[in-house]
């Protein structure tokens, strides 16, 4: 029988979470690239509801915030002084503009709930009529949790009871109470109105809609999870890091089954958001977060963190850190560069080794090879720019941007003063501080002449290694002081 979609879903979410020790409000706090909540809201937007609602409290503006900017369509409920549960929900229901049909009942720390097993709740709440369902797990340790009271064939949940409360043979009942339910939606209207908080606690127990449904001779059903860690939830950080390891295990084992190596899952950590392609290798050290969109058949690492950036099939990503960029199909980056926000690499291309680069477009085929700093820069297509180059683009009030053209070489240790423009096909001299744009096809230089002060460590640094070695070389080889100056070095000019 197909799931049908929920006529509403309520998050809870308005807890304090005192035990995380934090200003950050608990569902906040973010495991696999998303907030808890986050997740608990895309867990309920995949059964489809009609409508679908958050109950909210401590630090109810941040909540809120966070919900405007990540999930704008969801409701917001407040939850007033009245504590419990049970009093969350009924705030939440005044949201509800349905009368009739299924409401789910969810909170917003159980980040590993999925879609799939609230939509077999629903489809097992509605096949069996009945007033609640309770989604149960059954754990080897229970202690600490609500049991499950069955009726003798097992087919009817007669009751809750709190760990506190439970006779030592409860106490031996292994199934345990979830938190999670699926109402009808008429009778939990009806219950709630019906809840007091006459208990010690002086709260609203959402718990007690169960007793009312059956004292009004309703069913109540549970649906047993054999995935225990599904319906876990964050209350501290030791928690939450076991939430997330766990997580990132079946996050790293759903990209090996869809045929992604990953070579040591272990030191391997993927955001729930990353997509990477078929045949592509992940190597130790990985960490792929945010947006990150991995192309077929790159090669990602060793020691490698990428965050909302996009690789093309076939490149290749060594020791590098990248950050809202983009690298072409064929590309290679690394080691140890750094591509910034706004950084393009075209098909390809090569951003080598301790490279910086941000704001840049770099063209097909074009190569950064080592040691350069790109700023606010276009490169065209096949370009070379040597080794040691700057782009200098910060006059030290405003940025400014260096046009490159195609297929031009930029002779090694360059200075590139924005802004300027460098013609297609041209080329600057080794040591050359660009200042003014350099035509299509010309030669950029602007070094003086080189020239050789002859003696200068025999007179300035007599007594040291250095003398010695020179005035070794000058007795061998006497013509040797009298070597000419090179003025024209262009043939030895790294590209």
């Amino acid at each position: 029988m197909e799931a049908s979609a929920p006529a509403a879903v309520i998050v809870l979410a308005a807890g304090a979470g005192t035990r995380m020790k934090s200003r950050t409000p608990k569902v906040l706090h973010e495991i696999g690239g998303r907030s808890l909540l986050a997740h608990a809201v895309i867990a309920a937007e995949g059964t489809g509801p009609a409508e679908l609602v958050v109950v909210v409290r401590h630090e109810r503006e941040k909540v809120a915030a966070h919900l405007s900017e990540h999930a704008p369509e969801v409701a917001i409920a407040d939850q007033d002084d009245v504590p419990g549960t049970g009093r969350a929900v009924q705030c939440g229901l005044e949201k509800v503009a349905a009368d009739s049909g299924t409401v789910l009942v969810t909170y917003g720390d159980v980040p590993l709930l999925e879609a799939a097993t609230l939509r077999e709740l629903v489809t097992a709440h509605e096949a069996a009529s009945a007033a609640v369902t309770v989604l149960t797990a059954r754990v080897g340790d229970p202690t600490g949790y609500g049991r499950i009271l069955r009726s003798a064939d097992g087919s009817e949940v007669l009751g809750i009871v709190e760990h506190k409360d439970a006779t030592e043979a409860q106490r031996a009942i292994d199934e345990i109470n979830s938190g999670i339910y699926a109402f009808d939606l008429a009778v939990l209207r009806d219950a709630l109105s019906r809840v007091s908080t006459d208990n010690a606690q002086g709260e609203m127990y959402l718990t007690d809609v169960l007793e009312i449904a059956r004292s009004d001779g309703r069913s109540v059903r549970a649906v047993v999870t054999d995935d225990v860690m599904m319906v876990e939830g964050a209350n501290d950080r030791v928690q939450l890091a076991q939430l997330g390891a766990e997580m990132n295990r079946r996050t790293l084992e759903r990209h090996m089954r869809a045929g992604v190596t990953i070579i040591d899952p272990a030191t391997t950590w993927i955001d729930a958001d990353v997509t990477i392609g078929q045949d592509a290798r992940i190597l130790p050290g990985v960490q792929l977060h945010g947006a990150t969109d991995i192309g077929e058949g790159a090669i990602i690492g060793p020691d490698t963190t990428l965050r909302d950036t996009e690789v093309g099939a076939g490149a290749e990503v060594l020791r590098s850190h990248a950050l809202l960029a983009q690298i072409g199909a064929g590309a290679t980056v690394g080691p140890f560069s750094y591509l910034r926000a706004g950084t393009e690499l075209g098909a390809n291309g090569k951003i080598g080794g301790f490279v910086e680069t941000k704001n840049a477009r770099i063209g097909d085929g074009a190569k950064v090879p080592h040691l350069s700093y790109v700023g606010d820069a276009e490169i065209g297509e096949g370009t070379n720019i040597g080794a040691a180059t700057i782009f200098a683009n910060y006059d030290g009030v405003s940025k400014h941007r260096t046009t490159v053209g195609k297929h031009v070489r930029i002779g090694s240790d360059n200075v590139l003063v924005a802004p300027v423009t460098i013609g297609d096909g041209a080329a600057t001299g080794a040591g050359t501080t660009v200042r003014k744009d350099v035509p299509p096809g010309a030669l950029g230089v602007n070094a003086v002449a080189q020239r050789n002060v002859e003696g200068w460590t025999l007179r300035r640094r007599a007594g040291t290694a250095a003398e010695a070695a020179a005035r070794a070389a000058l007795e061998a080889d006497p013509a040797a002081a009298a070597a000419p100056a090179v003025e024209d070095n262009e043939e030895h000019q790294q590209r």
